[in-house]
């Protein structure tokens, strides 16, 4: 069914209470894994960081409906068991009625806008775990990108320890994205040799007073499957593979998934553009390449 955004626009304006009334009324999931046994989400939180394009669409994610109808979409296959959005869009989502019986994880920090000076400087601009836990969601998601020439580093690995740590005391996921990254040409990259992801990993997965509720969020290293099982045997927790840009070649890119889900600490994906706006426009399948590696 098309999203009415007139619909939408009106409940904002005339009753702000049921965004909260439909969190209330959620039928929560009964595991963080899906049918299949993992854990796969679609990721929608890329605009609060000011990003915007996908593949060769440079406003792609600006056209808030079309975004929603996809993600409805996307997640009324049952091989789709979560999401990941920053209010403004897990709101429209609740009041869409799109989130009964799926994993719920807001995205906290956004304050490091892409392409900003202050870009490694994260702030918490978004969910915190008591707004997290109030929506009776299964958790929360952070952004950690640790630049060792830049000082503002240091604040951003005590605030992701700091919310880590909340999460946990909550009983509720931390779902951790860690990268070693540095500036070229004033552009923050983030460095994908297996060396610099095996590093981030061992450091995400030490942060915080409790790590039992602490998952890890990581892209597949620029080494492949190989430099992969050096990165997934650097820890216990459990991992989930990150989507990241549209693919040039998604069979290519597909079939590197499949062969890392093999590995034992590999417990899902999170997908964002990949499967929102694929190459050839066709979501359903995309969404169907995907769910079929699970």
């Amino acid at each position: 069914m098309p999203v009415d955004v007139r619909e939408l626009v009106r409940a904002r304006a005339t009753d702000p209470q049921a965004v909260a009334a439909a969190a209330a009324r959620r039928r929560r999931p009964d595991s963080l894994l899906g049918p299949t046994g993992r854990l796969m989400v679609v990721a929608a939180d890329h605009t609060a960081r000011g990003i915007l394009g996908a593949g060769a669409e440079t406003s792609a994610m600006a056209d808030r409906e079309r975004l929603l109808d996809r993600l409805c979409l996307i997640l009324s296959r049952p091989e789709v068991n979560g999401v990941l959005g920053t209010a403004d869009v897990l709101d429209d989502l609740l009041l869409l009625g799109a989130l009964e019986g799926k994993v719920v994880l807001g995205s906290m920090n956004r304050g490091g806008l892409a392409g900003s000076a202050f870009e490694v400087d994260d702030r918490y601009t978004c969910y915190r775990p008591g707004a997290i836990e109030d929506a009776g969601f299964e958790g929360g998601k952070l952004l950690l990108r640790i630049d060792p020439s830049d000082p503002a580093s240091a604040q951003a690995l005590e605030s992701a320890a700091d919310a880590v740590s909340d999460l946990a005391a909550r009983g509720l996921m931390a779902m951790v994205e860690p990268f070693f990254s540095h500036r070229v040409d004033g552009i923050l990259k983030n460095d994908l040799s297996t060396d610099a992801v095996v590093r981030s990993v061992t450091v995400a997965a030490g942060l915080g007073s409790s790590s039992a509720h602490t998952w890890l969020k990581l892209p597949v290293v620029s080494d492949g499957v190989e430099g992969m099982e050096r990165v997934l045997a650097a820890s216990t927790l459990p991992a989930v593979l990150l989507g990241g840009e549209v693919p040039d070649d998604p069979a290519e890119t597909f079939a590197a998934w499949g062969r890392v889900l093999r590995l034992p600490t590999a417990m899902g994906l999170v997908i964002g553009r990949a499967l929102l706006y694929p190459a050839d426009g066709d979501v359903a399948g995309a969404v169907d390449r995907t769910v079929s590696l699970l």
